[in-house]
């Protein structure tokens, strides 16, 4: 009997590792039913969509209790129909302040469930890990340092690679990007990754904005190029871009993409873009970064008071790295004036030869332990699969 699976998956980072999944669970069987929560790569990789990705897309203490009444409402109706449905395995795609509930409670009624993307318990609220076995018959790790922490709390959980370690070479190409992408192989150019929520380019874009204004007239040769993460979130950087005082100017230098971000790093003298999923692929993308967050004040707030966070690094690269091998501005040091500076100096003076090693060493620590590393990992919750 071909398998049942359902993949939950929140916003776009989730939903390029559902594509994954989705692609390898159908190479490893080619009948298997695959439904649930997916944005367009799942879809094209076969998974039928009840709902859109984009609907979890929803960050932040503040951003997730506005938007509560409506997360519940979607969770409500979903338990139940893939309660109906009766899967043979539920993997919950990110999103864990939605998806952990969702596999509790399907777990809890004899649903067998994989949590896929752990929870940043190396950064703040480690707690989580020892109560993730309450959610998860499995735990789906991309970093290695993660499995470590769940095997303390005995809780089961597998090191499965990184899928972006797969899709960049250790060695990019730039003029090669720079050709797919149509653009002029000479010339200095800016990577521009405002995020890929819409709270994030709310808070974000005005700053990136401003810094490319400063930069332009420092160096009114640099062209930028910003790959917008999807439809809704082109349509808000350009209503900023729109109202910016000197948008003209900006309008001149910025060249807006769909989609292809990882294009667009390679193809860059530098990046400036927002903390998360992109500083993994700028650093996979060997190419120097500057990585700038701001969350909503009263989150802000209550995550220093409570003292939830449990680390002085943000982004990827200096977590994985263990050191500030790249420059990180938050919150109040996020303003245009610092990121200008950063980004000039890095335009100037590109990787150092330690940070390219460090990135490349990095690189090979993320790939994957075999080539269908999660899909096997969830295969073997099947009915019938041999014990692990």
């Amino acid at each position: 009997m071909a398998p049942r699976i359902a993949l939950v998956a929140g916003e776009a980072s989730g939903d390029l590792l559902g594509a994954a999944l989705a692609r390898d669970l159908k190479a490893l069987f080619p009948d298997a039913e695959l439904a649930g929560v997916a944005g367009p790569g799942m879809r094209a990789a076969g998974v039928a969509a009840w709902h859109d990705c984009e609907e979890l897309a929803v960050m932040g203490l503040v951003e997730v209790l506005k938007h509560l009444p409506r997360l519940l409402r979607l969770r409500r109706a979903l338990r139940e129909r893939l309660l109906a449905w009766r899967p043979d395995v539920v993997v919950g795609i990110d999103a864990p302040d939605f998806n952990l509930g969702l596999e509790r409670w399907l777990k809890a009624r004899g649903l067998r469930t994989v949590h896929y993307v752990s929870p940043s318990v190396w950064a703040w609220r480690e707690g989580r890990a020892a109560r993730m076995g309450r959610s998860a018959d499995r735990v789906l790790c991309l970093f290695p340092m993660e499995p470590p922490i769940y095997a303390r709390h005995g809780v089961e959980a597998r090191f499965v690679g990184h899928p972006l370690a797969g899709m960049l070479p250790l060695h990019p190409d730039r003029e090669a990007a720079r050709r797919a992408l149509g653009l002029p192989e000479e010339g200095e150019w800016l990577a521009l990754l405002p995020g890929s929520r819409g709270g994030e380019i709310a808070r974000l874009g005005p700053v990136f904005l401003d810094t490319v204004a400063r930069l332009l007239a420092r160096r009114p040769g640099l062209r930028v190029l910003a790959p917008m993460a999807n439809p809704r979130c082109r349509a808000r950087f350009t209503r900023l871009l729109a109202a910016h005082p000197q948008s003209l100017v900006l309008h001149a230098a910025l060249h807006l993409v769909d989609g292809r971000a990882r294009e667009a790093m390679v193809a860059s003298n530098a990046v400036l873009l927002a903390s998360g999923t992109a500083a993994l692929e700028a650093m996979l993308a060997k190419r120097p970064m500057v990585v700038a967050y701001r969350i909503a004040p009263l989150t802000h707030f209550i995550v220093k008071r409570l003292g939830l966070l449990k680390v002085d690094r943000y982004s990827l690269p200096n977590v994985l790295a263990g050191e500030a091998l790249v420059p990180e501005r938050m919150q109040g040091d996020c303003r245009a004036e610092v990121l200008a500076a950063d980004v000039e100096r890095l335009l100037e003076e590109g990787l150092t030869p330690a940070q390219r090693l460090r990135f490349e060493g990095l690189h090979e620590a993320l790939f994957a332990p075999s080539p269908r590393a999660a899909a096997e990992a969830v295969a073997g919750l099947l009915p019938g699969a041999p014990p692990a």
